[in-house]
């Protein structure tokens, strides 16, 4: 009753009654600040550790075992594409989305992120063809391209992409609309030929 009315029992009124001090305001938007800084340093943590943990992976992927005296080295990406042709591809690219999904995650630019599923869809496809795709396999590597790009937005707060991207983006639609118009235009040529 009495702390209703913002008096206690020695009548001085209670804390929800007193207006702020100066003290008082000027503190509590530096406690929001404090809190804000440590949330944004407990996200770059666990981002550092994703990326260790996605390097680790990489690592398997692509560099598993060292060739001696040479700083090239072959992963299970190579290894099981040669053993399982098409299903080793699916495997190991099911096991490269992981990058994607962490750069999707973290709100890197769009652009470089279609540059990625590029670098994995490049992989892929080349990677179907035997021999010629498992040797492309140890030369491509995608998924350290991959990961060098979500290291590169590492520490971006607002993460930017670069003109590389949207160049190198441009590039791969146009190969790509080469590649689907190509059968369709040596059709036409052959059947102008013929008739």
């Amino acid at each position: 009753m009495f702390a209703a009315s913002g008096l206690n029992l020695l009548g001085m009124t209670s804390s929800l009654a007193q207006p702020l001090t100066a003290a008082d305001e000027w503190l509590s938007p530096r406690s929001d600040s404090v809190a804000e800084a440590e949330a944004m340093a407990d996200i770059h943590l666990a981002r550092q550790e994703e990326v260790e943990r996605l390097g680790k992976l990489v690592r398997v992927l692509e560099d598993l075992v060292r060739v001696p005296g040479t700083k090239f080295g072959i992963g299970l990406d190579s290894i099981v594409g040669a053993l399982l042709p098409g299903v080793g591809d699916a495997i190991t690219g099911a096991l490269g989305l992981t990058l994607i999904t962490a750069a999707v995650r973290r709100g890197v630019p769009r652009v470089v992120v279609v540059r990625m599923v590029a670098n994995l869809a490049i992989d892929l496809v080349v990677g179907l063809i035997p021999v010629l795709g498992d040797a492309f396999d140890l030369l491509w590597r995608s998924n350290t391209r991959n990961l060098a790009l979500l290291e590169r937005h590492q520490g971006e707060l607002v993460p930017q992409a670069k003109a590389a991207d949207y160049a190198l983006v441009g590039l791969a639609g146009a190969v790509l609309a080469a590649t689907v118009a190509a059968p369709f235009v040596l059709l036409y040529m052959l059947l102008g030929a013929v008739f």
